[in-house]
């Protein structure tokens, strides 16, 4: 029998977004999967939407927050509320390709392997691609990651014991935290240099605003991995040199 995927999405005012990510699931070529919505106290109609899709599909399910608590929160309550052998992670203005899926359970499953992700392509609020493909190394490990994460999260998928008790932390750059943090538990990330996903770029989001995008990139390297100055320094310009050439794809 196919393993059951959770497919984690976290939202908050993504009434814009939400259908197009949630009609990409639908179309998976790949069925076995519950997708979990946790809504951090949206102030649009971006519910009722989902609400809309959850009434047609009995796989999705919406889970409401009564207060805002940021995108953390949200992950660790669609992770605690999750039932399969793997975690797939899609953010709620994110696109995935038909095959994504079932491209990426064959290859986990195949190998024995903790956590994998694919390459991407970056499209903007209209959803027109704005890059070419933008490759992913066959291997990462925790020192690789210090000095440049290359993981979207919506082309991540865990294997749910490799994630174990660990949790999201409210900061800056949480993504690259959480990946920090798994990788001293299971030593790689695998990826997969095709592009299965169309990661979508925000005008005024945090992965948008480079000077902010740096200092939380500072504070992870001095404070979360308590990193010594000048190594923080050496990491630091490895990050800023690979943020530049990203940018240039």
């Amino acid at each position: 029998m196919e393993p059951l995927v959770s497919i984690i999405t976290p939202c908050y005012n993504s009434a814009d977004f939400i259908t197009a990510t949630i009609n990409s699931v639908l179309e998976q070529s790949y069925q076995n999967w519950e997708l979990i919505v946790v809504d951090d106290k949206s102030k649009d109609n971006t519910c009722e939407l989902i609400e809309a899709f959850s009434h047609q599909e009995p796989k999705i399910r919406l889970i409401k927050l009564e207060k805002n608590g940021g995108v953390a929160n949200a992950r660790n309550v669609g992770m605690e509320a999750a039932n399969g052998k793997y975690i797939a992670f899609l953010d709620s203005d994110d696109i995935w390709l038909k095959e994504k899926l079932r491209e990426q359970v064959v290859y986990m499953e195949e190998k024995s392997l903790p956590m994998s992700f694919f390459a991407y392509n970056r499209i903007n609020e209209e959803g027109d691609i704005i890059s070419k493909k933008i490759e992913v190394p066959a291997i990462v490990d925790y020192d690789k990651l210090l000095w440049h994460n290359v993981i979207i999260f919506s082309t991540s998928m865990v294997l749910r014991n490799a994630i174990g008790n660990l949790k999201f932390k409210k900061a800056g750059h949480e993504d690259w935290i959480f990946w920090l943090d798994l990788f001293k538990q299971c030593g790689n990330g695998y990826g997969i240099n095709k592009s299965m996903v169309l990661y979508r770029i925000r005008k005024g989001s945090v992965s948008a605003n480079k000077l902010k995008a740096a200092g939380n990139t500072w504070k992870i390297l001095r404070e979360s991995e308590k990193i010594g100055l000048i190594r923080s320094m050496y990491l630091f310009s490895k990050y800023a040199v690979a943020t530049v050439w990203k940018r240039l794809k």
